[in-house]
């Protein structure tokens, strides 16, 4: 056995040695092809930015269509019986749910969070969610909280109904989901920002534009998981029931269904936390609640008004995630001994009672006089801050001189380096890229996306915005790998950034703008920061694991081999590591263009500052043209660092 082991581990590393060089040799001649390329044509085509002979100016259709939308959105049937319908059935289920909430009253609503969260998660967690609603009433942001709550409730119901119904026909029909896998695949990567301009189109600034904008946002992480848990059923348990004679339908309801019960309840997970993230958002187009709170300060860049609104979006995030986490981790195991938990109709009984209670006593709302006011504290930080720590500060320098260097020195040069370059070489670049780690399609699709925007006019733009993409993800890679490195090789550092990690992530995006602009002010380097903060624990995280599941049989290999530490990553963890580290890259990516779009708010400028305008000033053509850029940016940056099963080592 012991010989056979060491003939497979030879034939290994034989195999993988020759797919190495076939690599390396592949990656030579596609650089050697590129540089001939360039140099050719440079004669050939000459230099200079996206030529207007090649764009298209769509403002005057799209400014036609908007012009026709909002002309006739009040008289023609297709928005009187359809989508006038659908608007009206959204602002009524908001306003019923907010007037439920409102009728609970802060102690009914505390009471059920801290009833829900007992009865799934257990005792601890229940105190967690009774003090994070408590906490949201004592920073005076009761009232705010609740509509944000609202528009959550209808926006995770529908989002959930419809991802449920979209991953059931991609789990039962493969035709079904092949065709849905690449659309929801591109909508993964579509930053929040970009589902917000098409449904101000038909539906107008307000909650109905909100609350859809989210469905569509929150909805795929429902369809691919469900579809995922569907598709994944254990084929012996399957074969079973038919086996008995069982339909199809019963065998869905009694086999299929309860056996994705884990893959489900993480859909629903991810889609209350993506609701949560995009209700936030939406407060730029008339959401209300906490999100148009931390938006109306961040204009006026009133950083304490911001963290009163930010902290209790925060809270509800973090309680949000534990409890249908706990729910998921729940499925399958027995319960703890002594852990007695109340059931549902204890549960609502208990919720009725305390809030008939607090109604005859104290009424229903927050008292206005048990509530702690942190706006002017904070600000009078934030201006200690300013006058000393923003400049000044001997030897390290201050924020704001980190921020101008970092702009001066990094976001200018890689800017201007790219708007240097000519249109061709850019598209060349990008076809390079994604033929070393992709394939052919992959190219078509990223040098079409990047060539789509060039054509729409807004190339030069979407070149500042990927400059401050690329500078984010180059500090949110060194820092991730570097710190994910440590936590694989410390039990220690991981366990004390789990927890950091987790509420990191939690966190929506909209929520990462207000301590960068308490310490740096307004502009492109903060929105960079902001983007690596947000992006920095899933690189850290996915690093982590994908280090500590290299195979234990190399390591030991080649620490009886007399290898070092430093030897092993470098040779053995990092080589095989490799899927993971691409697909860190990929999230990283993704993510920091996530937020850096955000950045826009902040003076990120670039598309970012296009799609804020175009929404704040009702100028729709302007915002769809860098909303529909933003998308193929997305796109692109996806598929030149999406990773295949060819370069992922399953293939070769």
């Amino acid at each position: 056995m012991t010989a056979t082991a060491t003939t497979a581990r030879f034939t290994a590393f034989g195999s993988s040695g020759t797919a190495g060089s076939l690599v390396r040799h592949r990656t030579g001649l596609l650089l050697a092809a590129a540089v001939a390329l360039l140099v050719l044509g440079t004669f050939l085509v000459g230099g200079g930015a996206w030529p207007g002979d090649l764009t298209v100016d769509l403002t005057g259709p799209l400014g036609g269509v908007s012009d026709w939308i909002i002309d006739n959105r009040d008289t023609h049937p297709l928005f009187l019986y359809f989508f006038g319908h659908i608007s009206n059935g959204v602002v009524l289920s908001v306003r019923g749910v907010y007037l439920v909430l409102l009728a609970a009253g802060w102690a009914g609503v505390t009471a059920a969070a801290g009833l829900i969260a007992w009865r799934v998660a257990g005792i601890g967690l229940a105190l967690s969610a009774v003090v994070a609603f408590l906490f949201c009433g004592l920073l005076g942001m009761w009232v705010p909280t609740m509509q944000t709550l609202a528009l959550m409730v209808v926006a995770v119901l529908v989002s959930v109904v419809v991802g449920a119904l979209l991953g059931l026909a991609a789990g039962l029909s493969d035709r079904v989901f092949r065709v849905l896998r690449p659309v929801l695949d591109t909508m993964q990567v579509m930053p929040a920002f970009a589902y917000l301009l098409p449904v101000v189109l038909v539906f107008g600034i307000g909650v109905p534009a909100a609350v859809l904008a989210t469905v569509v946002y929150a909805a795929p992480p429902m369809a691919r998981l469900t579809a995922l848990g569907l598709r994944d059923a254990d084929p012996g348990v399957m074969e079973a029931a038919a086996s008995l004679g069982a339909t199809g339908r019963q065998r869905l309801l009694t086999a299929r269904l309860p056996l994705a019960r884990k893959e489900l309840l993480l859909g629903l997970n991810q889609t209350i936390m993506m609701a949560l993230s995009m209700a936030v958002i939406a407060s730029v187009i008339g959401a209300g609640g906490l999100g148009d709170r931390v938006y109306q300060a961040l204009a006026s860049v009133d950083v304490g008004a911001a963290l009163a609104a930010g902290i209790p979006i925060v809270l509800l995030a973090v309680v949000l995630d534990r409890v249908t986490g706990a729910a998921g981790d729940g499925i399958g195991s027995a319960p703890r001994t002594g852990s007695a938990r109340p059931g549902w109709a204890i549960a609502a009984a208990g919720t009725v009672i305390v809030a008939v209670v607090a109604r005859l006593a104290a009424g229903t709302a927050w008292p206005d006089g048990r509530t702690v006011a942190i706006a002017e504290p904070v600000n009078r930080a934030v201006g200690w801050m300013t006058g000393h720590l923003y400049s000044g500060v001997p030897v390290i320098g201050g924020t704001a001189d980190w921020a101008g260097r970092f702009t001066t020195w990094v976001l200018d040069p890689v800017r201007d380096g790219l708007q240097w370059l000519p249109w061709w070489a850019v598209l060349l670049l990008i076809a390079v890229l994604a033929m070393l780690i992709g394939t052919w399609r992959t190219t078509v699709t990223a040098v079409l996306a990047m060539a789509a925007i060039g054509v729409l006019g807004v190339w030069d733009p979407a070149l500042d915005t990927l400059s401050q993409v690329l500078a984010g993800v180059a500090v949110t890679l060194v820092a991730g790998f570097a710190v994910g490195i440590a936590s694989s090789r410390s039990e220690r550092v991981e366990r004390l950034l789990r927890p950091v990690l987790d509420v990191f992530q939690t966190m929506p995006q909209f929520v990462y703008l207000i301590p960068v602009v308490a310490l740096f002010g307004v502009g492109r380097a903060p929105a960079v920061a902001a983007a690596v903060i947000y992006a920095l624990p899933a690189v850290v995280r996915i690093t982590t694991q994908g280090l500590n599941g290299v195979d234990p049989v190399a390591m030991e290999s080649s620490r009886s081999l007399g290898a070092t530490g430093v030897q092993q990553l470098l040779k053995v963890q990092l080589p095989l590591a490799r899927p993971a580290l691409l697909l860190a890259v990929n999230q990283g990516v993704v993510l920091v263009l996530a937020v850096v779009v955000i950045g826009g708010l902040v003076g990120g400028g670039a598309l970012g500052y296009a799609a804020v305008f175009g929404l704040a000033q009702g100028d729709l053509a302007t915002g769809l043209v860098a909303g529909a850029a933003i998308v193929l940016l997305g796109l692109m940056l996806d598929r030149v660092t999406q990773p295949t099963r060819r370069h992922s080592g399953k293939g070769a």
